[in-house]
């Protein structure tokens, strides 16, 4: 691996902090990292990133830079190494606790459920453990501090041009409603598709957009979906659009976005659709219960009860100026409690913490 690093990262005693990504394959933490580490820097953070799958413009540590990780940092006696999987916590654990390098560890759980033994164990030996809702942090057994994450409100917006408006599709109708993410069995795209097989022959000025990746052992199961909505008869209403390069412009095309995931870690999606004045149904997978305001800025339904999912969907859909109405506070939202800057700067202020009583 090349060892690239940005003006933060190119001396030791300048990194403060060190945010680990032990994942080549995009991900949901990924997206995460992504979006949070240049907020960081902007606020004056001084971060770097240390694994692979991360783009070249984000601070980065070379793994063979490892070693000086002994020395010290200019202002504090310690780092931070920020930890979000298992795999990563435990290499922070070998640094800190048996090569004995001045590291503070910080965990952050996104989890919906009980962790497994060992990942018990490790979360114990971390010094700070944050928890992304208020979910996720029920099921930590250790003291912990909930901050939820944010979206990028400078690439998540409303419509500004021609080509963010149903318009600039070319899709048939004057609503679209769409649901993003990979096409698997998990995030409820099943469900999605019978739920516009059941409602778009009765709301003709609709259309549906399904966009995102279908990863070869999902194949048979995307195939699946487009023979049900071809038998349908629907081909040119519920359109499969596969993964697109730039996910930001569908948002902002859609009246209604639909996040009807089975289970899930956090969820950025819903967020990302209202910060782009869109609507939200969703179920009650991992955060999204936390992220919207029933009958204000959309709804949420029991995951996995596709019945639900229905009726809660055809409200939108047989009243559209409602749905607008409710994209329009849900932009109001999302600034007010989940930008991006204020997630940055509640993790800080964990950060500032653990240094600060080392210093």
């Amino acid at each position: 691996m090349r060892d690239r690093e940005t003006a933060h990262a190119s001396d030791l005693r300048e990194i403060e902090i060190i945010a680990t990504n032990f994942k080549r394959r995009l991900s949901g933490v990924t997206s995460t990292i992504v979006q949070l580490i240049p907020k960081q820097v902007e606020l004056g953070y001084h971060i770097a990133t240390l694994g692979p799958g991360l783009p070249e413009n984000l601070p980065r540590l070379g793994w063979l830079r490892l070693p000086g990780l002994w020395m010290k940092p200019r202002r504090y006696r310690v780092r931070i190494w920020h930890a979000r999987r298992n795999n990563e916590m435990l290499v922070g654990l070998l640094l800190r606790s048996v090569l004995r390098m001045p590291l503070k560890l910080v965990f952050t759980s996104a989890a919906q459920r009980r962790h497994t033994g060992y990942t018990r164990w490790l979360i114990r030996r971390m010094d700070a453990v944050i928890a992304t809702s208020t979910r996720s942090g029920s099921f930590l057994e250790v003291p912990h501090t909930v901050i939820q994450h944010g979206v990028d409100l400078n690439s998540f917006h409303p419509p500004e041009k021609p080509d963010d408006r149903m318009a600039a599709t070319g899709l048939p109708g004057t609503y679209l409603i769409g649901c993003f993410g990979r096409v698997r069995h998990q995030k409820g795209t099943d469900l999605f598709v019978r739920a516009m097989i059941e409602l778009l022959p009765r709301y003709p000025d609709w259309t549906a957009v399904v966009c995102g990746r279908v990863t070869s052992e999902h194949r048979g199961f995307g195939e699946q979906l487009q023979k049900m909505v071809a038998d349908a008869g629907l081909t040119d209403r519920i359109r499969f659009m596969g993964e697109v390069d730039d996910i930001k412009p569908w948002y902002r095309r859609a009246t209604l976005y639909v996040a009807p995931s089975r289970n899930e870690g956090f969820g950025l999606t819903p967020l990302e659709a209202m910060a782009s004045r869109t609507a939200v149904v969703a179920s009650d997978a991992g955060a999204y219960a936390e992220m919207i305001v029933p009958s204000e800025t959309g709804a949420v339904v029991p995951a996995g009860d596709g019945e639900a999912l229905t009726r809660a969907i055809a409200f939108y859909l047989a009243n559209p100026e409602e749905t607008l109405r409710q994209g329009e506070n849900a932009v109001r939202h999302v600034r007010s409690e989940f930008a991006l800057e204020k997630e940055a700067t509640a993790i800080g202020d964990v950060y500032k913490r653990l240094l600060v009583a080392n210093k």
